[in-house]
């Protein structure tokens, strides 16, 4: 007699009884905590190449007077593209981690207190409706807005400064090769050009970059990205 795909699924996968329920459970919460583990550790991977490589090109843009400021803009954008690269990471790890967290707050931390509540109190269907179609729990812009916070306005603060001292500040006497302050807006725009680029249109364009990461960090987070979702 053959059995129905429900019978047989019931019957060889399913736990049996409370014992195996919880050892089905230990090992789904190993597993998510090894995946978060190692989102969170290619988290960290990113913001030491961004750290790595803004310390080498300053390193090089400021170790010589006659050196060019194009330099930091090369590593500004470098930088936004680590940025990128992990907002996409901490998407996914924000995945793993709300896993990780519903069951921590409702089943592990219940061990010890049984009478607190759940929260949320269908954290079990939330669990569910994840495990069957997993989704991102928040947005590019939202996980971008979070990296910045944590890290990377930091970075782009060091750069920022970096390159406003070299552009309105170095600039080479054509007879003693020493270096001075610039006496005038023009000065200041001649050093700021890049190449063909005028230096009206290169600071335009770098005062607009950093508006936009201000208004990125700034920016209300979605209902629900709060404290936890801030590691």
């Amino acid at each position: 007699m053959s059995e129905t795909p429900h019978e047989g699924f019931s019957g060889d996968l399913l736990p049996a009884g409370p014992g195996q329920t919880i050892n089905a459970i230990a090992h789904f919460y190993r597993g998510e905590l090894t995946r978060m583990v190692a989102w969170r550790d290619r988290l960290d991977h990113t913001t030491n190449w961004a750290i790595a490589a803004s310390a080498a090109m300053l390193s090089v843009t400021l170790s010589s007077p006659d050196s060019h400021h194009a330099v930091i803009l090369c590593c500004m954008a470098v930088v936004f593209l680590l940025l990128l690269i992990e907002a996409r990471r901490y998407r996914y790890f924000d995945v793993s981690r709300n896993r990780v967290r519903l069951l921590e707050r409702n089943y592990h931390a219940r061990l010890f207190d049984p009478e607190t509540p759940s929260d949320p109190p269908d954290w079990k269907e939330r669990l569910h409706e994840d495990l069957r179609t997993p989704r991102f729990q928040h947005s590019l812009l939202q996980a971008m807005r979070n990296r910045l916070r944590r890290n990377y306005l930091w970075i782009y603060l060091t750069l920022f400064v970096a390159w406003w001292l070299k552009v309105s500040t170095i600039v080479l006497e054509p007879r003693t090769g020493k270096a001075r302050f610039v006496r005038s807006v023009d000065q200041f725009f001649a050093n700021a050009s890049v190449s063909y680029i005028p230096g009206e249109l290169v600071v335009m364009g770098v005062a607009l970059f950093c508006f936009a990461l201000g208004a990125v960090a700034t920016a209300t987070p979605a209902p629900g990205f709060g404290e936890e979702a801030d590691v």
